[in-house]
């Protein structure tokens, strides 16, 4: 899987990651402007490069786990690959 991390996934899967990660964010208190800083970078992200990644490395490992929860298998899958291929030690993968 050479290069797997910056090649990005199927756009349904890229969208149901972005769906899902607004969600999350959407659920934090918003006091400060925190959770509209993270939503306002990825609500018009396109799917290139590791963007689909960059995504993911917005969450602590818990919040990671929240947001596993909420994808399909198939689109775990696809992050679970590419944080393989990028290095991560399958320990610390929630995915």
């Amino acid at each position: 899987m050479p290069d797997l991390y910056y090649t990005p996934p199927a756009e349904e899967q890229f969208n149901e990651l972005k769906q899902k990660a607004i969600e999350i964010w959407n659920g934090y208190d918003n006091t400060y402007g925190y959770a509209t800083e993270k939503i306002d970078r990825i609500k018009d992200i396109k799917n290139i490069q590791d963007n689909f990644m960059y995504m993911i490395a917005m969450f602590d490992n818990v919040n990671q786990g929240k947001l596993a929860d909420k994808l399909s298998e198939e689109t775990r899958k696809s992050v679970r690959d590419r944080m393989l291929d990028g290095g991560n030690p399958l320990s610390s993968i929630v995915f």
